[in-house]
C-alpha cells in the first residue's frame, strides 16, 4: 500500500467507497465519471503502479480480476459483449497511478478505440 494512493485507500477502507466485489486480491467500484452505462473500475488490493510493472507472481491476481470482470459483467446483463481495459502511463490516459481494469459495456464499442 502507498500512504498517498487513493486506490489504496480505497481497499484499506480509509476512504469508504461501495464495493460491488471485495476479497483478499481485487475489488470493484462504479466508476465516478462511467464511459459506458456499465463502467465498473477493477483494481487489485496491492499496490502496482500499471501494467508494465506486472510480473510472474502476479499471475493470480491477473486471473482473478478477469474472473471477477466475468461474474460483474453477467450481473450487469451485457450479453452482446463487453470491453475490459486498462492503461499505462499519462499517454494511454491513465489517471491514478495504481492498475485498475476499466469494464465497460451496455453500448456499441467502435474500433480503434481512442
Amino acid at each position: 500500500m502507498t500512504a498517498d494512493c487513493l486506490f489504496c485507500k480505497f481497499a484499506t477502507g480509509d476512504i469508504a467507497v461501495p464495493k460491488l466485489h471485495e476479497d483478499d486480491l481485487v475489488y470493484a467500484i462504479r466508476d465516478i465519471n462511467p464511459q459506458a452505462p456499465t463502467h465498473i473500475l477493477l483494481i487489485p488490493v496491492a499496490h502496482v503502479v500499471s501494467a508494465a510493472d506486472l510480473g510472474e507472481a502476479d499471475a493470480a491476481m491477473l486471473g482473478r480480476i478477469a474472473s471477477v470482470a466475468a461474474s460483474l459483467a453477467k450481473a450487469d446483463g451485457l450479453d452482446g459483449g463487453w470491453r475490459l481495459v486498462t492503461n499505462v502511463g499519462a499517454d494511454a490516459g491513465q489517471s491514478v497511478r495504481h492498475l485498475h481494469y476499466h469494464l465497460l459495456g451496455g453500448r456499441s464499442m467502435t474500433w480503434p478505440p481512442g
